[in-house]
């Protein structure tokens, strides 16, 4: 193993100028990521300077057999925290061999959502709380638990401290530290209130690059987790019963409500938000309606609703914001399965552009 270890660690740049890029992208699915690496003659910074590629969209559920070929356009680089050097980890959206957009390439219409003048001027920033819950590999089990158990009742877990409480931290750690390395604008970890289950917070990123840090932030997340030997649910209720769901609250702002006066451009982006509801609570992620009951810390599916400091809330307007006139708000009901291209480039189309 120590070998391997050596061989695994070799630094490339000691004998060659070339370098492994490893193009990712989004599945049939839209939650199964999927890569493959390249070699390439230097190292590269601009995405546009990168090939395109092609993979079997067949074997991912995006085309038919007879006609399989998908096309990786490259979007945005980060540092390989597994290869290091000037290795690299590229991000991609998939488009046909004609140039169309796939079905589940949800990133293309958030890219023009964003380049819209009006969405551009406005600067919106994003900051994503994204929860997930670490299992045990063959019984798909949250880790900590006992096996065809259940643990002490909820309380203790959230940012808890000790073998007892927190179950999974030399991942979520090593996570923390690859995301930063990787270039990812990771601002924060903790325990979740769910034993086994944890949270990061990528942002503030503006525009399209929230949804490529998240993504990145994810696929790193899978990558240590497989080296680990531990699995990655990002599955909004996990466990049925009294234990809490897993969301990916969405931080936002743009420069209006970061302005002076900005807590009334916020009160009318909220109005909005509710006008358009049953519409996000449809983009906002597979099986939400299990984690939004209305108990442990949601709001119910059905109803729109915001308020100051209010977790039970649609939409939470933080102390500070209220206090200072201007800031940001906090949307609660996506769930962490949530594709955030959709969720970014909504909440910014209905909250600038949008015309009730």
């Amino acid at each position: 193993m120590s070998l391997l270890n050596d061989l695994i660690n070799i630094n490339l740049s000691d004998t060659t100028e070339k370098i492994i890029a490893e193009y990712i992208w989004i599945g049939g699915s839209g939650m199964d990521l999927r890569s493959k690496a390249r070699t390439l003659p230097g190292p590269v910074t601009d995405p546009a300077k990168l090939p395109k590629w092609n993979y079997d969209g067949s074997s991912t559920g995006q085309a038919p057999g007879e006609d399989s070929e998908v096309i990786l356009y490259p979007q945005a680089i980060f540092k390989d925290p597994f290869r290091k050097g000037n290795n690299i980890l590229v991000m991609c959206d998939a488009y046909t061999p004609a140039g169309e957009p796939i079905p589940t390439n949800k990133r293309f219409n958030a890219a023009k959502i964003f380049s819209n003048p009006a969405i551009a001027a406005e600067e919106p920033w994003f900051g994503i709380e994204q929860e997930y819950t670490l299992l045990q590999k063959d019984i798909n089990w949250p880790l900590g638990w006992p096996v065809g158990g259940f643990p002490g009742p909820q309380g203790p877990y959230y940012c808890g401290v000790g073998a007892d409480k927190s179950f999974g931290r030399d991942i979520v750690d090593s996570h923390y530290k690859a995301c930063l390395y990787a270039g990812i604008n990771i601002s924060g970890i903790n325990g979740e209130v769910m034993p086994g289950q944890w949270e990061f917070q990528v942002g503030p990123a503006i525009g399209i690059s929230a949804g490529d840090e998240v993504w990145v932030a994810r696929y790193i997340l899978e990558r240590i987790a497989e080296i680990a030997g531990v699995v990655v649910s990002f599955d909004p209720k996990p466990i049925p019963g009294d234990w809490n769901g897993a969301g990916a609250h969405t931080n936002y702002s743009t420069k209006s409500m970061r302005n002076d006066g900005g807590f009334a451009v916020i009160k009318k982006a909220i109005e909005k938000l509710g006008l358009r509801h049953k519409e996000h609570i449809a983009a906002y992620g597979e099986g939400n309606e299990r984690r939004l009951t209305g108990r442990h810390e949601t709001a119910d599916i059905n109803t729109f609703s915001w308020g100051v400091a209010n977790r039970g809330a649609s939409v939470r307007v933080g102390r500070d914001t209220e206090k200072d006139g201007k800031g940001y708000f906090e949307d609660r009901r996506p769930a962490s399965n949530m594709d955030p291209y959709v969720v970014t480039s909504m909440v910014a189309e209905t909250t600038i552009i949008w015309k009730p």
